[in-house]
Order: C-alpha cells, then structure tokens, then sequence
C-alpha cells in the first residue's frame, strides 16, 4: 500500500517522502507495509521500514533527481552542455537550452533539479531525525542509517553547489527554521558537506550490500575523495583515494568495466526492474541514423587514439551508408534485451585512480601521479604517459579523464569548470556563451517564493 509519512511543508520547496510501491528486487527491499504505519513514529521503529525509506530514496536518485540516467539527468544534460554531446532534435526539449547555453530563471529542468535535490534532502534529514528518536532500532542499526542519510545529504548538497554555487545547506525538517533559509557560502557548504561525510564514513559498515547497491564506508570515503579533490586540497585526496584503493580490486577488461559485478565498482544504483535496465543506456542509445536527438561530439570521437580500446567498447556507431554517427556505449542493455547484468555506476574505482594522480602532480610526485595514470591507459591498451613535470602530467590528467569519463555524470563540465578552462573551450563551440554560463540560474519560482535566496546568479 501507499501511505505518506507525517511531513513538514517549507516554502522553498515542496517537501513529501512517499513510501510506496518499491522496486520488487533486492536490496531496494519490498516491504508490505501495515496500515498502522502511518506516523513518522511509527516508520522508524521498524528497520524494515526504515530501509524501506532509505530504498525510496536510492529509487528516485536513479529515476528522478540531478544524477538519474534518464534525459533528465545530468550525465546527458552536461554533455550536451558540454563539448561532448551535438543535439540533432528538432523538438524545443531541454536537451536543446543546455546544447545552446541558453538556459533561463525559468527553465522546468532547473526547477526540477533544484526541488528534486531539496525533497531528497529533507527525506534524508526525516530519516536523521526519526532514527535518532526512535525507541525501536538497536544502536547498530542506528548508525547505520543515520551514515546512510547523512551521505545522501552529502551528495545531493555537493551536487547543488556545483550546478547552482551558493545554497542553502538544510539539515532540518523544521518547518520555522527553513521557510527563510538563505543561501550559504560554497566555502561553508563544503565544510557541511565534508562534516557530514566524515561522520558517515565512521557510521557505516566497511562490508558491501550485495552488488554495491548501498553506500558503505568505501563510498563515503570515494566522495571525500571527490570533494577534496573539487576544494583542491590535495593531500587529503590522496589520502582518501588510497584508503578507497587500497580496499578494491582493479578490473583489468575494458568489456566487463560496466557489468554488475565489475570488482571496481564502487557504488551503482539497481534498476527498477530485470525488464528495464539502465536509464543511461535508453538515453544514449540510438538504431537509426541520422540519429533523432543527439551523439557523441566528433571532437570526442576524433580524441581517441586508433588504439584505444574504449573507441571499440564504449562508442557505438550508426551510419546511413554515406555518413556515420555515434553514440555511448558504455551501458549495452535495453529493455527487452533478456539480461539484467548492468547497473547505473554513480562511483568506480578509475575515478579514484585519476583523482589521486591529479593529486600526487599538485604535490610535485610525478613518477606515481604517472603511475596512477596508467592505470586506465594500459587498461585502454594504450602505452605509458610520458610527463616530467607536474603541468605536463595535468594536461595528460585531464585528457585521460576526458576519455575515461565521458557522458558519465557530469565529470567533464564539472572539470572545465574546476579549472577554469570552460571559457576557453566552449566559448568557440557555444554561440552567445557567456563566463557566467557555469553555473545555473537559481529557479525563478523559488525567488518568488522566497525572496531570501536573492540575489540570482549572475548573468540572468
């Protein structure tokens, strides 16, 4: 049955968690839930029904909010916004404004990530709140979901800040204490951000769920990675990708890189159904030629070396007889196709890699920032990086990271970005690009609703 959990409404956004209807495979559990179960009380005093909540919000990460693999999300979106994607559509979809750089306050797309990342916010501290009253769960159990909750909080935050900057960090569902929220400092969200990780890296459990569907301490661990890495503090990022390393075994076929049971995998999400598959590969995926809504830039394409096996693994191509067009294909499997073996990867252990050598060339360690780097170059079948110093080694850095990483998650806009190389290369690419262009317009309804969050960003 369907029910919804006691909630408060602030005015920024509309926050609701309804549990109900969960995917019917493990782990994102299918809980019969008694009709009694009908107070935020009573939810949490159950762990069943606590992971139950926790499923929830693993399932509308995958279908509905920031990282979703669907057109929706920004492993499409970014790309196109990027230089990785061109968009052939003729249709005024969102895929279009982000192509153009010609996104507006009003745009439903940065309505929806903005809404869709706060309502998981507040589930999150809902689950924070209610495990921590709850007279029902056993210590362990406990701190287990809180470490949980407070890596989705984590997540969803550092993903907001770098779409839209400054936001506010909530970690209350508080009615009086959000409805005039401001927006913080990235310096302060990040300290929030890297806070709550810390403490959910020492909560969760170092064992993984069965297929890596849950986050552990490894996951939380990569995202510190991560999030030292976007702040450039460059010895904590070497220390948390070693420790995240250290702890997994390195995947030596680039055909098996996107299966389920990839040992590098470090976190992904299940998809709804053994039918279904990844959204990722029903957004990219295209039979037909010239292809309906978007491909792979040529650039991106023409980046690859002849050799380099990831142009045979992960590019597909289409052609009409005369022409050629082509798409990723990292994710193989669409619905129907009989076989359920890949999930959606939200963190692998090649990141990792490319994090701590980007680290060791900051710290001037070249011969192990190389190192690292070839971890995915002879992975691709391609010969040792040459780079003596530390600006050599980085561009090598972030031409690998191009490769490795393209049309996943963002990576590559969020890597112009970072180092101040989006004007650079998307000004000639972008009609009308503007520097003002890397970040997103903070959503027109939310001004409205709550003037406190002025003044919007600049350049809309």
């Amino acid at each position: 049955m369907k029910y919804f959990i006691k909630y408060t409404k602030i005015k920024t956004v509309v926050l609701m968690l309804i549990i109900g209807t969960f995917i019917s495979c493990e782990p994102y559990i299918d809980v019969e839930l008694p009709s009694h179960l009908l107070t935020q009380e009573a939810i949490y005093e159950n762990p069943e029904t606590t992971r139950a909540a926790l499923s929830n919000i693993y399932s509308k990460l995958r279908d509905n909010t920031i990282i979703t693999g669907s057109q929706a999300g920004i492993s499409n979106l970014l790309s196109l916004a990027a230089d990785e994607m061109t968009y052939y559509g003729t249709q005024p979809l969102p895929d279009q404004d982000f192509y153009n750089n010609a996104i507006l306050p009003g745009n439903p797309v940065v309505l929806s990530f903005w809404n869709q990342g706060y309502n998981l916010i507040y589930a999150a501290n809902d689950i924070i709140e209610g495990v921590t009253n709850s007279s029902g769960l056993t210590p362990e159990e406990k701190e287990v979901f809180i470490g949980e909750a407070l890596f989705i909080r984590a997540f969803l935050h550092q993903h907001l800040t770098l779409l839209f900057g400054e936001i506010p960090y909530i970690t209350t569902t508080d009615y009086f204490e959000n409805t005039n929220v401001t927006r913080q400092s990235v310096e302060t969200v990040y300290e929030n951000i890297i806070s709550d990780l810390q403490t959910a890296r020492d909560l969760l459990p170092v064992e993984n769920v069965e297929l890596k569907t849950r986050p552990n301490r490894w996951v939380a661990t990569a995202m510190l990675a991560r999030v030292f890495l976007y702040q450039e503090r460059w010895p904590q990022a070497l220390e948390e990708a070693t420790v995240v390393i250290n702890n997994f075994q390195w995947e030596e076929n680039i055909n098996d890189v996107f299966l389920n049971t990839n040992p590098g995998t470090i976190w992904q999400l299940m998809p709804e159904s053994e039918a279904v598959n990844t959204l990722e590969a029903q957004t990219f995926i295209f039979t037909t030629a010239p292809p309906p809504l978007r491909a792979l830039n040529q650039n991106i394409v023409d980046s690859f070396e002849a050799n380099d096996l990831r142009k045979t693994a992960w590019i597909g191509e289409v052609s009409n007889g005369t022409e050629s067009w082509f798409h990723p294909y990292k994710y193989k499997l669409l619905p129907g196709s009989g076989s359920n073996n890949e999930y959606s990867i939200v963190f692998r252990l090649a990141e990792l890699y490319l994090i701590r050598a980007e680290a060791q060339a900051h710290l001037n360690n070249i011969p192990q920032g190389v190192s690292d780097l070839n971890k995915t170059r002879n992975r691709a079948g391609l010969a040792n990086a040459v780079a003596n110093d530390s600006e050599s080694l980085l561009v090598e850095i972030f031409n690998e990271r191009k490769k490795e990483l393209f049309t996943e998650m963002g990576h590559r806009w969020f890597d112009l970005i970072r180092s101040n190389k989006a004007n650079a290369v998307l000004g000639p690419l972008k009609p009308g690009w503007n520097n003002t262009d890397v970040l997103l317009p903070l959503p027109e309804q939310e001004l409205l609703l709550n003037p406190n969050l002025l003044p919007q960003n600049p350049g809309y």
